[in-house]
């Protein structure tokens, strides 16, 4: 093996690593729903909360281990705590997901 294929071979590895790592913080279907209420946008939690509906504290745990496993960026405005997804190819991945398993079917 030459060493330039090496090379893209421990690149590809790191790639499937953190493929795997961000599905797996995201496999939990409250922090799947999490990440689609987000979308492209910047959310309060409380705004997350009423969208998601469920208590406060059960989602401000899911938004600490998407925040953690950085999947989520958060800032705070006086008392409040706004997130928003990380990484472009996270809103990708969500992307291609709502499309495959959120969208109307015409044939239903």
């Amino acid at each position: 093996m030459n060493p330039a294929a090496h090379t893209q071979m421990i690149s590809h590895e790191s790639d499937i690593e953190r493929a795997a790592f961000a599905l797996k913080a995201m496999s939990h279907p409250l922090r799947l729903k999490i990440l689609c209420t987000l979308g492209d946008q910047e959310l309060a939690v409380q705004d997350i909360v009423d969208h998601v509906g469920t208590t406060q504290s059960n989602i401000s745990q899911h938004l600490a281990k998407l925040r953690d496993k950085e999947i989520l960026a958060s800032r705070r405005d006086a008392n409040r705590i706004y997130y928003r997804v990380k990484d472009d190819r996270t809103l990708r991945l969500i992307e291609m997901m709502r499309d495959v398993f959120c969208r109307e079917h015409s044939a239903d």
